[in-house]
């Protein structure tokens, strides 16, 4: 079994996007090239773009008494960080095969042109326009956000007697009752018995969330501190024509999230690629599989294949995709092109070299 697994960034859908169409190269059939057009029928890859999110938990300064002052039981008591797959896409994509290139023959005196991506994959055949692409969404990573602590509003929260004092018990006996008053002033300035109150909404709200914030942060130094952001990473996968079965594409780790497949200091992230059929040459009406035409337009008849993600013993990701190399090549005759009463064109599939229209150029 030949399979290649690439480790990539995020940008490498560019021959699947509508920004293929503005890239695209044309070339034309003519004298200074004998009336010949070459390019490259492509192979699929399969692009798993894994989105995962990763949480710092920070015990706070008075985790040991956050049962005793404020009755949190759940406080975080050691400093740790954790990784988890929060979602997995999965996109074929057409790379050009450098051992498939092909050349298509025409008439002495005859111009048809083809648009080729830029590794020389077919778009179209005597028409400017491709068939339209279907858009993939792909997650964005997420930076992390400064916690509560973090904050000007952290220093705010701290009494000068929380400042001074020397003793950690005493330190988180003040942050409990500076809680408590707090709590108690938002209750009267929602209850109209505050005195000096803002005359205004705006103002209100201000102080309330200000004072909502310094109880935030004083709880945090109880419970702790969560920090979340997110990575995503892509991993490239080129099956071949006999599938996969549980390979190990890359892993992850509580630390480090997607590491690469041979780093064991993560959880293996595996793909299946089963066969659900294969491309087959066309047939005439007896049933006799069709020659391929002298000096043809090659194009490819795909495979399909289920595709699945796997991680801990759960599907995390499963679609059904063509794949070129499940399929056969066949040919289009160059005639079809190059008619005078009435050319054709076509357009294909840059992921599999598929023929998706054949008709009249006019």
């Amino acid at each position: 079994m030949k399979t290649r697994i690439l480790s990539s960034a995020l940008a490498i859908l560019a021959a699947i996007s509508p920004a293929a169409a503005q890239t695209s190269q044309k070339i034309t059939a003519g004298k200074t090239n004998e009336y010949g057009l070459i390019y490259s029928l492509p192979v699929t890859n399969l692009d798993i773009t894994i989105e995962t999110e990763h949480v710092k938990r920070t015990p706070g300064e008075f985790h040991n008494y956050a049962r005793r002052h404020l009755g949190i039981n759940n406080a975080i008591t050691e400093a740790g960080t954790s990784a988890t797959i929060k979602s997995v896409t999965i996109t074929p994509r057409g790379v050009a095969d450098p051992d498939n290139r092909w050349l298509a023959q025409f008439k002495s005196g005859s111009t048809p042109y083809m648009l080729l991506t830029p590794d020389g994959i077919p778009l179209a055949l005597n028409t400017d326009t491709p068939a339209e692409a279907e858009t993939v969404d792909l997650p964005e990573p997420v930076a992390a956000v400064p916690t509560i602590l973090q904050t000007q509003v952290a220093r705010q929260a701290m009494t000068e007697d929380m400042i001074r004092s020397s003793s950690l018990s005493k330190r988180a006996q003040l942050a409990a009752q500076r809680i408590f008053e707090l709590r108690e002033m938002r209750s009267d300035l929602l209850s109209g018995q505050a005195d000096n109150a803002p005359s205004d909404g705006q103002g209100m709200k201000l102080v309330l969330d200000n004072l909502a914030r310094q109880e935030e942060a004083l709880t945090a130094m109880f419970a702790g501190t969560e920090q979340p952001w997110t990575t995503v990473e892509t991993v490239s996968v080129v099956p071949d024509s006999l599938g996969l079965m549980d390979e190990v594409i890359a892993r992850l780790s509580p630390f480090d999230g997607v590491v690469s497949a041979d780093n064991l200091a993560g959880v293996p992230i595996t793909v299946t690629v089963e066969i659900l059929e294969q491309g087959s040459l066309p047939v005439n009406e007896k049933g006799e599989v069709k020659r391929f035409p002298k000096g043809g337009v090659a194009y490819n008849i795909p495979g399909r294949a289920r595709v699945t993600v796997n991680y801990e013993g759960r599907t995390v990701a499963e679609t059904e995709v063509p794949l070129a190399q499940l399929g056969v090549t066949f040919g289009l005759d160059p005639n079809l092109f190059t008619d005078k009463k009435e050319p054709s064109k076509a357009q294909f599939d840059p992921t599999t070299g598929a023929l998706l229209l054949l008709g009249p150029a006019q």
